[in-house]
């Protein structure tokens, strides 16, 4: 099994309820299962669990993109889960 870093929090930000705290725990939560899938191809449940947290953060990261494209850009390029626009 490949290792993957995950995010850490820092102890600064304590609001466990907040949308970059929640997002930054589907992240570890994407991570851990892709490299799961990698060793288990046809475990489809889990493939079925990874859509649903993925589509979870896809509502998330869109809410939070409406209401704040600051917070929303300095989560994206903290968690590099985005290709960066290139016009």
């Amino acid at each position: 099994m490949v290792k993957t870093p995950f995010i850490s929090v820092s102890s600064e930000e304590e609001n466990r309820g907040s949308v970059e705290f929640q997002v930054i725990g589907f992240t570890n939560k994407i991570r851990k299962l892709t490299s799961h899938l990698e060793l288990h191809r046809k475990d489809y449940l889990s493939q079925r669990g990874l859509r649903k947290i993925l589509g979870k953060r896809q509502r998330l990261l869109s809410y939070l993109s409406k209401k704040n494209k600051i917070r929303y850009k300095e989560l994206i390029n903290q968690l590099n889960i985005r290709e960066p626009k290139t016009r």
